[in-house]
């Protein structure tokens, strides 16, 4: 039986319902919470990471911790900003473990700044529009591939998945202040790094969809079944 289509049966079920769920060790739920989070995990562990094998290992093992973990979920912050910050911190793990920070030069500052993000999804495209947007996304993930580590890490989850101020501190344990001026320094070096173009693609970079968010599923859901979750309580 595909997880894919079983899981889309638990599609409706509120966050909590789920994560009861999974600690009873049911997988179909695991699969649920998995697909419901893959897109804003893979993008906070890219945000450190840039190699997809390391992403993607990273990605797992994030879900195989917490999954075995739930007892450790007390509720009081929401099950999403719980497993982003774990993620994160795993992820700078692995960044400091194999020695892969890089020193990059800040770009220039800019006296004027244009905003971001005005995207309209609804509007018709030619296949002109779509090839233009597929280059547009290509050189937005190339920009911000460019940020210090840091800087890359609020804007991501502050502008491309829509955290607002006080969860983006507290998944990436800053304050709220510090998250701000990130913030503004990260969109002024992007300004910079593409100056000459909008920001329609941004929403749209670092996407995880598809067969590697059905292979991340897989494989976690593989390494759970081999060490059943009911075990580890």
């Amino acid at each position: 039986m595909k997880s894919e289509s079983v899981s889309a049966d638990y599609a409706e079920y509120g966050e909590e319902t789920l994560v009861d769920r999974a600690r009873t060790g049911d997988m179909i739920a695991c699969a649920a919470l998995m697909r419901r989070y893959n897109q804003r995990l893979y993008r906070a562990i890219r945000s450190v990471l840039k190699t997809g094998s390391d992403v993607e290992d990273t990605m797992q093992d994030t879900y195989v911790a917490v999954l075995r973990n739930l007892e450790q979920f007390e509720g009081r912050a929401q099950f999403g900003t719980w497993l982003l910050k774990i993620g994160t911190n795993a992820a700078l793990a692995r960044m400091r473990k194999q020695m892969r920070v890089v020193q990059l030069d800040d770009l220039p500052d800019l006296d004027d700044l244009e905003p971001m993000l005005h995207v309209d999804t609804h509007a018709p495209h030619t296949p002109e529009q779509q090839v233009s947007n597929y280059e547009m996304v290509a050189l937005v993930e190339e920009a911000l591939d460019r940020l210090p580590y840091d800087y890359r890490q609020v804007f991501m989850l502050r502008m491309i998945e829509g955290l607002d101020t006080a969860k983006t501190a507290e998944v990436l344990g800053l304050g709220e202040d510090a998250v701000r001026q990130r913030l503004h320094r990260a969109r002024e070096m992007l300004q910079a790094d593409i100056r000459s173009r909008d920001g329609t693609a941004i929403p749209m970079a670092f996407g995880f969809l598809g067969r590697r968010c059905n292979r991340v599923v897989a494989n976690v859901l593989q390494r759970l079944f081999d060490e059943p979750l009911s075990d580890s309580n």
